[in-house]
């Protein structure tokens, strides 16, 4: 059996091949395939999509502190925070408990917020370093790379925050100005990845090689977080109707994961984009030795 669905992959794949051939995008796309499996691309998504989940949970306490400082003087923020997710039932319950404790333990919440964004926030820089170096075939720098991390994470922030701040800005304007706002984001998605890539992985390369792969990621990320914000919503509140907040938790994890997925994808096309240009070079990779058959 198993060798009949090989031999079957074997011809589907040798059909696709010659396929791509008559038609170079799709041989793109199957280079760009094969090139993300042989950095063993599913790994290192799954582990970008845990590590980012973690930090995830560090980024809500501190933001839990903020809307504790906030529902300290704005009695409304809680109703208004329901009505924006669209949560029903224990979901709402949960909520509004959430804000009470916030409120209650906003200065504990801070500082546990801000320590736990900064072990979760480098083991995120981690993951996201080992994938760009497990694309360039380079070694990793060990816990050097939590140190770097700490820059990355800093840089990183700032950029998310001037994004947005900017993005609030222009979204005051007339609707003409839409688009306008749509090449601030994707802009600001851009910088993120040039910033990412030329921090954090062990090598060095000129910035202006980052930019066509970046640039790509940008808006592929501006079309995840758009789609994310109309599914994500929806999933939430069908979740947690059904399932509760592990409902929310799970809609929430699927993005992440579409996330990950996008950042290796990235890598793929930065270092191939840098191999068509400067080619490539053998190296020798010390192996265990098997016995003889």
């Amino acid at each position: 059996m198993w060798t009949t669905l090989s031999a079957v992959g074997i011809d589907l794949r040798a059909r696709l091949d010659r396929l791509g051939e008559r038609f170079p995008p799709l041989g793109f796309v199957l280079r760009v395939q094969d090139r993300y499996t042989a950095a063993n691309g599913r790994a290192s998504a799954n582990s970008i999509t845990l590590d980012g989940f973690l930090a995830l949970f560090a980024l809500i306490v501190l933001a839990a502190a903020v809307l504790g400082f906030v529902s300290a003087s704005d009695q409304g923020v809680t109703h208004r925070l329901i009505n924006s997710l669209g949560v029903k039932g224990s979901a709402e319950k949960i909520i509004t408990d959430a804000v009470d404790t916030a409120r209650r333990s906003r200065r504990t919440a801070t500082i546990a917020g801000v320590l736990g964004l900064l072990v979760t926030g480098t083991g995120l820089a981690v993951a996201v370093a080992n994938a760009y170096d497990a694309a360039w075939r380079v070694r990793a720098r060990g816990l050097l790379d939590r140190m770097v991390g700490l820059v990355w994470l800093a840089g990183a922030l700032l950029i998310f925050v001037a994004g947005g701040f900017a993005t609030s800005l222009w979204t005051r304007l007339p609707a003409t100005f839409g688009p306008l706002v749509v090449v601030i984001t994707v802009g600001a998605n851009t910088v993120g990845f040039v910033w990412t890539s030329w921090v954090l992985p062990n090598r060095r390369v000129p910035v202006h090689a980052l930019v066509p792969a970046a640039l790509a990621g940008g808006v592929a990320l501006e079309v995840l977080k758009v789609a994310g914000g109309i599914l994500v919503p929806r999933l939430v509140a069908n979740s947690s109707e059904l399932y509760g907040t592990i409902g929310a938790v799970f809609a929430l994890l699927i993005w992440l994961l579409v996330l990950g997925r996008l950042v290796v994808y990235v890598t793929v096309l930065e270092v191939m984009g840098w191999e068509r240009t400067h080619g490539t070079t053998e190296v020798l990779v010390d192996a265990p030795t098997l016995p003889m058959r």
